[in-house]
């Protein structure tokens, strides 16, 4: 049982299921969009997050990141870690058809699948070595004019090639560039950055 600090925010309570097999964390479900109008619960979300931290972890889908983004402009910034799952396509076991999108959500996903999206946030994994809660980031950053320079924003075909590296990097296609600009800088090293979008243009 893998024990973190922060809540970790989920759509719904088969996401939340899943997790609690595998977490030992404050766990609170959005209902959906239910949370749009629902401001004793975004009261509470913006209490755990200034206490503890919240980690928004919705399914890759759009449905997902309108509650993502929503999330991203309720709370402060430096409070809200962001955990992103993999497109992954399929069927979870209790439904009768896929998704809208044909994806699997939080439900559906491996374990290993769910630690490694929180270990990549950099949730703070307790009663662990520093060095195990999260990869530590340092040296420079990936900016807006790296993306641009690398072909991944201002061209005619840097949609494509955004697509291209977020699949590369296990990430959704949902992403906005100004979302997919902070998960580079969470995920990896600028190095990193410059080593996937040099092959890209091989």
């Amino acid at each position: 049982m893998l024990k973190i600090r922060e809540a970790i925010v989920v759509e719904g309570r088969y996401d939340k299921n899943k997790l609690s097999q595998m977490v030992d964390a404050v766990i609170v479900e959005t209902s959906g969009f239910a949370v749009f109008k629902d401001g004793e619960r975004l009261s509470l979300l913006r209490a755990l997050a200034e206490k503890r931290g919240i980690i928004v972890l919705t399914d890759a889908d759009g449905a997902g990141f309108v509650i993502r983004n929503y999330l991203r402009g309720a709370i402060p910034a430096g409070q809200v870690k962001h955990a992103y799952i993999p497109d992954i396509y399929g069927k979870e076991r209790r439904k009768r058809a896929p998704g809208k999108e044909g994806k699997l959500g939080v439900e559906g996903m491996r374990p290993e699948v769910l630690e490694e999206a929180l270990r990549r946030a950099g949730a703070t994994f307790e009663d662990t070595k520093p060095c195990e809660t999260s990869r530590v980031r340092s040296g420079r950053a990936v900016t807006k004019t790296d993306l641009f320079l690398a072909g991944l924003s201002g061209g005619p075909d840097s949609a494509a090639r955004r697509q291209a590296l977020l699949k590369k990097l296990g990430l959704p296609e949902h992403m906005t560039t100004n979302a997919m600009l902070e998960a580079l800088n969470v995920f990896c090293t600028f190095e990193e950055f410059e080593a996937a979008t040099a092959e890209e243009s091989d």
